[in-house]
Order: C-alpha cells, then structure tokens, then sequence
C-alpha cells in the first residue's frame, strides 16, 4: 500500500467483503452486539432473577400499537413465561454473538426481541429510525452476512461431521 499526494485514490487499500478488513469489523460489530444484549440480560439476572416483572408489564401497555391486542393478550396469559425468557434470552442471545455460535439463530430471536421493542417503545417523534431500529438493523446484519464466520465458533462448527452430513444445519450457523 502506497500514498501518492498527487492522487490518493490510486492507493491499493481496499474494504472488499471478503477482504480482512471486512472480517475484523464484522467480528467487532457481533461482540459489541452481542456484549450488549449480554449485559442486558445479565444485569436483569441480577436483579431480578428469573421474575422480570417488566416484560409483561411492558407488553400489556402495547395497547395503541401495530401489533393490536397480540402482546398484550401475551402479557396477560404468557406473564410467568416472559418474565423468565426476557433475561434468559437476552443473555443466551448475546452469548452466542459474543463467541461465535449458532449466531444466525441467535440474531433471529434478536430481531424478535427488537421488534418488539420498537414497535412498543413507537418513540418516532424524529421518524421510524430510533436506537431500537438501529438494534434491529444491527441483529439484521448479523443473519445477513453470517458474522459468526468471522472469528468465531460457527467456523469451527460449520466443519464438523454433523453440519456436514447436515448442510441445512447451516441456516442456523453464521
């Protein structure tokens, strides 16, 4: 890689999908996303335990949403069963993103959980683009370019003689 003054888009640097570059940052955004939803579930471990009382109480105010009567019906019926999946889910999801497994699966219930919250928070006083659609976008990403590739166990994984004999195991990898 050279540096010419005289024109410095004639450098050799490149950001190719496939380049290094592109793994290092791909590995980098799945641990900050995962460490994110990790400590959110942990903290809520602490906490609280296994008796997140919010989660239900969060879905029973979902009344004036795009989502009608769904989640509040699942806060009213399903509230012992939340309040032990928010935090377990949470911190299993962002476990799996921090070191690398099943990372597509994981980043699937990540989107659930994030649309859930964005619709729910409906803070779009500045438009549909808040923090929570950017979390969306983020667990998006993650299915999409299969960061799990990337320094991570779903490298590892994705050799084995299961995932072989098995190729479709692969959805679930990446």
């Amino acid at each position: 890689m050279s540096y010419q003054a005289a024109n410095p888009l004639a450098d050799d640097f490149e950001l190719e999908l496939g380049g290094a570059w592109t793994a290092y940052w791909l590995a980098f955004l799945r641990v900050v996303t995962g460490w994110w939803f990790f400590h959110s579930g942990v903290t809520k471990l602490i906490e609280d335990g296994l008796a997140y009382t919010y989660g239900p109480t969060y879905l029973k105010q979902m009344t004036g949403t795009a989502l009608g009567p769904i989640p509040v019906l699942l806060g009213e019926h399903l509230g012992w069963l939340i309040q032990a999946m928010v935090p377990l889910g949470e911190t299993l999801i962002g476990l799996g993103l921090m070191v690398g497994a099943l990372v597509r699966l994981a980043s699937v219930f990540g989107v659930f959980f994030m649309s859930l919250f964005w619709i729910g928070n409906a803070e779009f006083g500045h438009g549909l683009v808040n923090s929570d659609f950017m979390g969306l976008l983020l667990f998006v990403t993650m299915i999409v370019l299969a960061t799990g590739r990337y320094y991570g166990l779903d490298a590892i994984i994705e050799k084995t003689k299961l995932v072989k004999q098995h190729p479709k195991l692969r959805y679930l990898l990446g």
